[in-house]
């Protein structure tokens, strides 16, 4: 049996890009063919800046890494850039705001985008914008925060009357101690046990179980609800 296999990763080291960047003859277009969507950060999403100029002459689907800091301006700027044609499936807007900001940052630059007419795929990471530091010193995540993060963009999207098309997690299938709470109600002091990342925090293979679950049910939750609007 095949399975079709997508990868994607953060196109952060231009040298190491461009090396792997090739003219395809039968498409007559540029395509990095190290990833099938690469993505970019808002750090180096300057309009005026390398990156951008790289991406925009490449022609596989881009991420977009949004957060608190992006402005409506700088977010029309790059999808004018970067899909100057509003060519459907080139850019995935990847949302990252923190539990604590989305409901105030997200729906501006939702109305930002729906005004432009752009055809987008919105994708919520929940997980980078909460990050903090716990009382030993570790990096962590609290599963709590990361839940209510998911269940603001599904709101923020109805309201909107967009749709979420997608999630990001930072998972594995290890018994790790990286992120506090879930089920199992792991703690700050929990954390030494199996701390195995040397980057970010990751769940758990219980805890993306949970999150998986509780994904899917916010899923129902909103076909459900927007069935009965439209009857």
């Amino acid at each position: 049996n095949r399975v079709n296999f997508y990868t994607s990763h953060e196109a952060l080291l231009l040298h190491s890009e461009q090396a792997q960047t090739r003219f395809i003859q039968r498409q007559q277009r540029w395509y990095n063919l190290s990833t099938h969507l690469p993505w970019i950060g808002m750090r180096t999403a300057a309009l005026d800046g390398a990156h951008v100029e790289y991406f925009r002459g490449i022609a596989n689907p881009l991420g977009i890494k949004i957060g608190p800091a992006m402005s409506a301006e700088w977010l029309q700027g790059l999808l004018t850039t970067l899909n100057p044609n509003n060519e459907s499936g080139r850019i995935i807007l990847i949302h990252r705001m923190g539990a604590k900001e989305i409901e105030k940052c997200l729906p501006p630059l939702v109305k930002t985008v729906n005004s432009s007419g752009s055809p987008v795929l919105w994708v919520c990471d929940p997980m980078h914008g909460n990050t903090e530091t716990a009382t030993g010193g570790l990096k962590t995540r609290r599963f709590e925060n990361i839940v209510a993060e998911l269940e603001s963009a599904f709101k923020v999207h109805r309201d909107a009357g967009t749709y979420l098309g997608g999630v990001h997690f930072e998972l594995t299938g290890d018994d790790v101690t990286e992120c506090t709470g879930g089920a199992r109600g792991l703690a700050d002091a929990d954390l030494a046990r199996a701390y195995k990342s040397t980057v970010d925090p990751r769940l758990n293979y219980e805890q993306a179980l949970e999150l998986a679950m509780r994904t899917a049910g916010l899923y129902a939750a909103d076909k459900k609800e927007s069935a009965t609007t439209k009857t």
